[in-house]
Protein backbone atom coordinates (compact mmCIF):
# COMPACT_ATOMS: atom_id res chain seq x y z
CA UNK A 1 0.00 0.00 0.00
CA UNK A 2 1.38 3.25 -0.75
CA UNK A 3 -0.13 6.69 0.85
CA UNK A 4 -0.41 10.07 0.07
CA UNK A 5 1.32 12.90 1.89
CA UNK A 6 -2.54 13.67 3.36
CA UNK A 7 -2.44 10.19 5.05
CA UNK A 8 0.85 10.57 6.42
CA UNK A 9 -0.60 13.99 8.39
CA UNK A 10 -3.20 11.55 9.51
CA UNK A 11 -1.49 9.19 10.61
CA UNK A 12 0.70 11.35 12.36
CA UNK A 13 -3.01 11.86 14.52
CA UNK A 14 -3.68 8.28 15.44
CA UNK A 15 0.03 7.79 15.75
CA UNK A 16 0.47 10.25 18.49
CA UNK A 17 -2.54 9.01 21.02
CA UNK A 18 -0.90 5.99 20.70
CA UNK A 19 2.58 7.29 22.21
CA UNK A 20 0.52 9.56 24.39
CA UNK A 21 -1.41 6.49 25.86
CA UNK A 22 2.26 4.87 26.28
CA UNK A 23 3.41 8.02 28.16
CA UNK A 24 0.38 8.04 30.14
CA UNK A 25 0.43 4.63 31.64
CA UNK A 26 4.34 4.90 32.66
CA UNK A 27 3.13 6.12 36.21
CA UNK A 28 0.58 3.09 36.78
CA UNK A 29 3.40 0.58 36.19
CA UNK A 30 4.26 -0.16 40.03
CA UNK A 31 4.09 -3.30 42.35
CA UNK A 32 0.49 -3.67 42.83
CA UNK A 33 -1.29 -3.17 39.67
CA UNK A 34 -3.23 -5.68 37.65
CA UNK A 35 -2.51 -5.94 34.52
CA UNK A 36 -6.12 -5.70 33.48
CA UNK A 37 -6.14 -2.33 35.42
CA UNK A 38 -3.44 -1.03 32.84
CA UNK A 39 -5.18 -2.07 30.31
CA UNK A 40 -8.50 -0.28 31.49
CA UNK A 41 -6.70 2.75 32.57
CA UNK A 42 -5.43 2.97 29.04
CA UNK A 43 -8.40 2.36 27.37
CA UNK A 44 -10.18 5.50 29.34
CA UNK A 45 -6.64 7.60 28.17
CA UNK A 46 -7.42 6.61 24.92
CA UNK A 47 -11.55 7.33 24.61
CA UNK A 48 -11.04 10.75 26.64
CA UNK A 49 -8.91 11.75 23.59
CA UNK A 50 -10.96 10.94 20.50
CA UNK A 51 -9.43 7.34 19.39
CA UNK A 52 -10.93 3.74 19.98
CA UNK A 53 -8.67 0.93 20.97
CA UNK A 54 -8.08 -1.68 17.70
CA UNK A 55 -7.20 -4.62 19.75
CA UNK A 56 -10.54 -5.14 21.27
CA UNK A 57 -12.37 -7.61 19.43
CA UNK A 58 -10.12 -7.38 16.75
CA UNK A 59 -9.96 -11.62 15.57
CA UNK A 60 -11.65 -12.48 18.88
CA UNK A 61 -8.94 -10.50 21.21
CA UNK A 62 -11.16 -9.63 24.61
CA UNK A 63 -8.90 -7.19 25.43
CA UNK A 64 -8.13 -3.07 25.00
CA UNK A 65 -4.18 -3.51 24.76
CA UNK A 66 -1.34 -6.39 24.89
CA UNK A 67 0.25 -6.55 27.84
CA UNK A 68 3.53 -9.02 27.69
CA UNK A 69 5.35 -9.97 31.24
CA UNK A 70 9.20 -11.37 31.38
CA UNK A 71 9.27 -14.76 29.35
CA UNK A 72 5.72 -13.45 27.21
CA UNK A 73 7.01 -12.49 23.73
CA UNK A 74 3.65 -10.90 22.78
CA UNK A 75 -0.16 -11.13 22.61
CA UNK A 76 -0.27 -11.26 26.51
CA UNK A 77 -3.79 -10.71 28.10
CA UNK A 78 -4.46 -8.76 30.59
CA UNK A 79 -5.81 -9.91 33.77
CA UNK A 80 -7.52 -9.57 36.65
CA UNK A 81 -5.29 -12.49 38.34
CA UNK A 82 -1.99 -11.36 37.89
CA UNK A 83 -0.56 -8.30 39.62
CA UNK A 84 3.22 -6.91 39.14
CA UNK A 85 5.73 -7.78 41.24
CA UNK A 86 9.28 -6.22 41.74
CA UNK A 87 11.70 -7.28 39.12
CA UNK A 88 8.67 -7.60 36.48
CA UNK A 89 9.95 -6.42 32.74
CA UNK A 90 6.75 -5.73 30.71
CA UNK A 91 5.55 -4.94 27.21
CA UNK A 92 2.89 -2.87 26.71
CA UNK A 93 1.43 -2.46 23.22
CA UNK A 94 -1.13 0.00 22.03
CA UNK A 95 -3.49 0.36 18.77
CA UNK A 96 -5.68 3.28 18.48
CA UNK A 97 -7.75 3.95 15.85
CA UNK A 98 -8.71 8.25 14.91
CA UNK A 99 -10.11 8.93 11.82
CA UNK A 100 -10.02 6.01 10.52
CA UNK A 101 -6.26 5.80 10.74
CA UNK A 102 -4.33 2.98 12.99
CA UNK A 103 -1.26 4.04 15.10
CA UNK A 104 0.55 1.22 16.67
CA UNK A 105 3.58 1.45 18.81
CA UNK A 106 4.96 -0.25 22.08
CA UNK A 107 7.76 -0.49 24.65
CA UNK A 108 8.87 -1.98 27.43
CA UNK A 109 8.09 -0.76 31.07
CA UNK A 110 10.05 -2.06 34.59
CA UNK A 111 9.06 -2.56 38.17
CA UNK A 112 11.13 -1.18 40.50
CA UNK A 113 14.91 -2.76 40.71
CA UNK A 114 15.52 -5.39 37.65
CA UNK A 115 17.98 -8.30 36.72
CA UNK A 116 20.98 -6.85 34.66
CA UNK A 117 19.85 -9.47 32.34
CA UNK A 118 16.67 -7.54 32.11
CA UNK A 119 17.99 -4.58 31.34
CA UNK A 120 20.93 -5.40 28.75
CA UNK A 121 17.98 -6.96 26.93
CA UNK A 122 15.75 -4.10 27.51
CA UNK A 123 18.31 -1.79 26.11
CA UNK A 124 20.02 -3.95 22.96
CA UNK A 125 16.17 -4.34 22.06
CA UNK A 126 15.80 -0.68 21.74
CA UNK A 127 18.99 0.04 20.20
CA UNK A 128 18.32 -2.94 17.49
CA UNK A 129 14.95 -1.22 16.59
CA UNK A 130 16.44 2.55 16.33
CA UNK A 131 19.62 0.74 14.49
CA UNK A 132 17.42 -0.48 11.55
CA UNK A 133 15.49 2.75 11.67
CA UNK A 134 18.35 4.89 11.10
CA UNK A 135 19.85 2.56 8.52
CA UNK A 136 16.96 2.73 6.02
CA UNK A 137 16.44 5.17 3.01
CA UNK A 138 14.43 5.13 -0.05
CA UNK A 139 14.31 2.30 -2.35
CA UNK A 140 16.89 0.17 -0.02
CA UNK A 141 15.41 -3.46 -0.09
CA UNK A 142 13.06 -3.51 2.19
CA UNK A 143 15.06 -6.84 3.79
CA UNK A 144 17.40 -4.39 5.15
CA UNK A 145 15.48 -4.44 8.32
CA UNK A 146 16.32 -7.85 9.65
CA UNK A 147 19.87 -7.26 8.56
CA UNK A 148 20.57 -4.38 10.68
CA UNK A 149 18.85 -6.28 13.70
CA UNK A 150 20.66 -9.40 13.36
CA UNK A 151 23.90 -7.79 13.11
CA UNK A 152 23.01 -5.80 16.53
CA UNK A 153 21.45 -9.13 18.39
CA UNK A 154 24.15 -10.96 17.24
CA UNK A 155 27.13 -9.24 19.67
CA UNK A 156 25.15 -9.93 22.36
CA UNK A 157 24.27 -14.06 22.71
CA UNK A 158 20.65 -12.87 22.90
CA UNK A 159 18.11 -14.43 19.63
CA UNK A 160 15.47 -12.55 17.05
CA UNK A 161 12.51 -14.26 17.10
CA UNK A 162 11.13 -15.49 14.27
CA UNK A 163 7.48 -16.65 14.22
CA UNK A 164 6.33 -12.64 14.64
CA UNK A 165 7.30 -9.98 12.55
CA UNK A 166 5.94 -6.11 11.52
CA UNK A 167 3.42 -4.85 9.21
CA UNK A 168 2.49 -2.34 7.24
CA UNK A 169 -0.32 -0.44 9.26
CA UNK A 170 -2.35 2.78 7.97
CA UNK A 171 -5.83 2.51 7.13
CA UNK A 172 -5.79 -1.65 8.25
CA UNK A 173 -4.24 -2.76 11.34
CA UNK A 174 -2.28 -5.15 8.97
CA UNK A 175 -1.84 -5.28 5.62
CA UNK A 176 1.44 -5.57 3.20
CA UNK A 177 4.21 -5.32 3.89
CA UNK A 178 5.31 -7.88 6.50
CA UNK A 179 8.50 -7.31 8.02
CA UNK A 180 10.93 -9.71 9.31
CA UNK A 181 13.74 -8.88 11.99
CA UNK A 182 16.02 -11.83 11.27
CA UNK A 183 18.39 -11.89 8.44
CA UNK A 184 16.90 -13.24 5.40
CA UNK A 185 16.69 -13.23 1.54
CA UNK A 186 12.67 -12.99 1.34
CA UNK A 187 11.91 -9.45 1.47
CA UNK A 188 13.48 -7.93 -0.97
CA UNK A 189 10.59 -5.55 -2.26
CA UNK A 190 12.30 -1.70 -2.34
CA UNK A 191 10.68 0.78 0.28
CA UNK A 192 9.03 2.99 -1.48
CA UNK A 193 7.92 6.59 -0.81
CA UNK A 194 4.41 6.55 0.69
CA UNK A 195 4.84 2.84 2.68
CA UNK A 196 3.82 3.02 6.00
CA UNK A 197 4.81 0.02 8.25
CA UNK A 198 5.51 -1.11 11.72
CA UNK A 199 8.99 -2.44 12.77
CA UNK A 200 9.32 -4.37 16.01
CA UNK A 201 11.66 -7.24 17.27
CA UNK A 202 11.36 -9.39 19.97
CA UNK A 203 14.50 -10.32 21.23
CA UNK A 204 14.93 -13.54 23.72
CA UNK A 205 17.66 -13.97 26.10
CA UNK A 206 17.60 -17.42 25.21
CA UNK A 207 16.59 -19.21 22.12
CA UNK A 208 14.27 -18.23 19.56
CA UNK A 209 11.32 -20.84 19.74
CA UNK A 210 8.17 -19.76 20.92
CA UNK A 211 4.84 -21.35 21.96
CA UNK A 212 1.18 -20.64 22.29
CA UNK A 213 -0.43 -21.38 24.90
CA UNK A 214 -4.38 -22.70 25.06
CA UNK A 215 -5.96 -19.08 25.12
CA UNK A 216 -4.72 -18.91 21.43
CA UNK A 217 -3.00 -15.35 21.66
CA UNK A 218 -0.53 -15.67 24.52
CA UNK A 219 2.63 -16.44 22.87
CA UNK A 220 5.94 -17.34 25.29
CA UNK A 221 9.63 -18.34 25.28
CA UNK A 222 9.82 -22.15 25.16
CA UNK A 223 12.95 -21.98 27.18
CA UNK A 224 10.86 -19.43 29.65
CA UNK A 225 14.19 -17.03 28.76
CA UNK A 226 13.18 -13.12 29.06
CA UNK A 227 12.01 -11.60 26.23
CA UNK A 228 11.41 -7.96 25.14
CA UNK A 229 10.17 -5.99 22.53
CA UNK A 230 10.24 -2.21 20.31
CA UNK A 231 7.53 -1.38 18.07
CA UNK A 232 7.80 1.93 16.05
CA UNK A 233 5.17 2.92 13.21
CA UNK A 234 7.36 4.24 10.63
CA UNK A 235 6.84 5.78 6.78
CA UNK A 236 9.25 6.23 3.62
CA UNK A 237 9.58 9.72 2.17
CA UNK A 238 11.14 10.90 -0.46
CA UNK A 239 14.43 11.76 1.46
CA UNK A 240 14.39 8.85 4.69
CA UNK A 241 11.90 8.12 7.25
CA UNK A 242 9.30 9.76 9.39
CA UNK A 243 9.06 7.72 12.46
CA UNK A 244 4.79 8.13 13.35
CA UNK A 245 4.88 7.27 16.92
CA UNK A 246 8.40 8.78 17.98
CA UNK A 247 8.54 10.08 22.07
CA UNK A 248 9.25 13.77 22.61
CA UNK A 249 12.58 12.41 24.22
CA UNK A 250 13.55 10.52 20.99
CA UNK A 251 12.50 13.43 18.86
CA UNK A 252 15.10 15.15 20.46
CA UNK A 253 18.08 12.62 19.87
CA UNK A 254 17.07 11.37 16.55
CA UNK A 255 15.02 14.02 14.81
CA UNK A 256 18.04 15.49 12.97
CA UNK A 257 18.13 12.17 11.19
CA UNK A 258 14.68 11.86 10.14
CA UNK A 259 12.44 13.31 7.81
CA UNK A 260 8.91 14.27 7.90
CA UNK A 261 6.87 14.48 5.08
CA UNK A 262 4.99 17.69 4.36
Amino acid sequence: MIYSKDDFKLMRKASKLAMMTLDFIDEYVKAGITTEELDNLCNEFIVKNGGISACKGYSGYPKYTCISLNHVICHGIPTDKRKLHEGDILNIDVTVIVDGFFGDTSRMYKVGKIQPIAQKLIDVTYQSLWDAILAIKPFDPLNKVGDVISKTISKTGFSVVRDFCGHGVGRRFHEDPTVLHFKNKYSEEPLKPGMIFTIEPMINVGKPDTKTLSDGWTSVTKDHSLSAQFEHSIGITDKGVEVFTITDEEEKIYGKFLDKWN
